[in-house]
């Protein structure tokens, strides 16, 4: 199977999508630093450097996909900055809301799956966007939200996975009238396949969980010297603080963009068990 991943930041999507043995074709990164350590992990990779000037055409015409063709999976962690309970809020008003770019790749390369990812808080405010869109374009949609430590990393971060896989081949676009008149019914979207996700991802889960020897010794650290209880801070909850984690190393090179791109990066491991999953269905397919 083979993979475009946009918002590709420092390439946390396509290692894991590597680790299931999915091929990542090309990435779309505007950050320099990104762009760099991008070229130096996967050499042999195309970088395109603006989502919004990304077309079939220019993946044509780059040789990513066949004259007429299409790609298995599109992925990418589209920018949070317009849902992250960090900033703003301001949605669809904020610039840097760039799902309407994905939608639109989407659209025209119509792949049979694709993998949207962001922090939880998008699901209060522009999850049921997403679904209607994806909806519209006759995909069935399933969500997930799995936490960073529910695969072993010393910190909450929790995030939704949009996972969504195509009904038919081809496009054929629905008129503006038919999508507005669409409801989406609170249903189980993956139809015969959501169980199958759902118990594939779990498993995964469990499977990383007991093949991690030091797994338990580390927990039991991490309870104990870092007390990783969500504490009540206001209406909010808070990750306890993690010492011993540098937040400023003075003299480390390209520390900021160091720093940014980790703070922006998915988890590998995070995703791994959804690429896994999808790898196990389509070769039962």
């Amino acid at each position: 199977m083979k993979s475009i991943e946009l918002f590709a930041g420092i390439g946390g999507i396509a290692l894991a999508a590597e680790w299931a043995g999915i091929e990542t074709v090309a990435f779309c990164e505007r950050e320099p630093y990104c762009q760099k350590l991008l070229n130096q992990n996967f050499p042999n990779v195309p970088v395109f450097d603006d989502v919004r000037t990304l077309n079939r055409q220019l993946l044509e015409d780059k040789g990513v996909i066949e004259p007429n063709g299409t790609i298995d999976i599109i992925s990418g962690g589209f920018p949070c900055q317009p849902y992250s309970i960090a900033g703003k809020k301001r949605g669809t008003e904020d610039d840097r809301d760039l799902w309407p770019e994905m939608f639109r790749i989407i659209k025209e390369l119509r792949p049979t799956w694709v993998i949207g990812e962001n922090v939880a808080n998008f699901a209060n405010m522009e999850l049921d966007r997403t679904l209607l869109d994806l909806e519209s374009a006759d995909y069935t949609v399933q969500t997930f939200l799995i936490p960073a430590v529910a695969v072993d990393a010393p910190h909450e971060r929790m995030r939704i996975f949009v996972v969504a896989h195509s009904k038919r081949l081809g496009w054929q676009e629905r008129t503006s009238n038919e999508r507005k008149s669409r409801v989406r019914k609170p249903s189980n979207h993956f139809g015969n396949c959501s169980e199958t996700m759902a118990d594939s991802i779990s498993k995964r889960c469990n499977q990383m969980e007991q093949h991690d020897c030091g797994r338990k010794k580390r927990e039991e650290s991490v309870r104990e010297d870092w007390k990783c209880s969500v504490k009540p801070r206001g209406d909010e909850s808070r990750w306890a603080a993690e010492p011993d984690v540098g937040r400023v190393a003075h003299g480390v090179p390209n520390r900021v963009d160091r720093i940014k791109g980790l703070g922006n990066a998915v988890v590998p491991q995070q995703i791994y068990p959804i690429f896994k999953a999808i790898v196990d269905i389509s070769n039962r397919a």
